[in-house]
């Protein structure tokens, strides 16, 4: 049975709060889960068509003027179903959708990280526990504020070393129990 865009937006939502924030993996994230100033836009799909394709493409760029006319939110997370299930059919779509933000003037103000049930980092085995720091419940495009970010990593010391630490965390819990994390934020939330 196919889950409810609902259903989908909690999963999505329990998935930042126990990964994202729970082991750190975004040293950030935690303040705007607090302040409530994530936006989830799920992009639900029957199947995946070029009409779809094209489709979610313009719901990108309308999230990036949404972002424009709303300070308040600071950042949205745009979670896509039935479109990008294949992790190579999104990768496709991430390459789009990258050439869409700097042909619409959005380079520089906004960036996408990209999270995905099949994550694999380029070169490395799809059983890498490292992975599992791109994994999420369903396919998902983040749209960052740049100047957020910015002011963000200015008060963090060695950045660079977030990655690192984030893939030497997730290869010490193992895949077994990163698996068990990312599908018990896919159970049926509804009761």
């Amino acid at each position: 049975m196919k889950a409810s865009i609902p259903e989908i937006e909690q999963a999505t939502r329990q998935w930042v709060e126990e990964v994202i924030v729970g082991f750190n993996f975004c040293p950030f994230a935690k303040r705007e889960v607090v302040r409530n100033s994530i936006r989830y836009q799920v992009l639900s799909y029957s199947d995946r068509t070029n009409e779809g394709f094209f489709d979610a493409l313009d719901k990108l760029l309308q999230e990036f003027k949404y972002l424009d006319q709303h300070d308040g939110v600071e950042t949205t997370l745009v979670v896509f179903t039935g479109l990008l299930d294949e992790f190579d059919d999104f990768l496709d779509f991430l390459n789009f959708a990258e050439k869409l933000l700097v042909d619409e003037g959005y380079e520089g103000i906004y960036q996408l990280a990209h999270f995905h049930p099949e994550y694999c980092f380029d070169g490395e085995p799809v059983t890498d526990p490292a992975n599992y720091t791109n994994r999420s419940p369903y396919p998902t495009l983040h749209i960052i504020r740049e100047a957020s970010m910015e002011k963000v990593l200015a008060n963090i010391t060695h950045p660079e070393e977030i990655p690192e630490r984030n893939i030497r965390l997730a290869r010490e819990m193992g895949s077994e129990k990163l698996a068990a994390i990312l599908k018990s934020c896919l159970k049926t939330q509804s009761t």
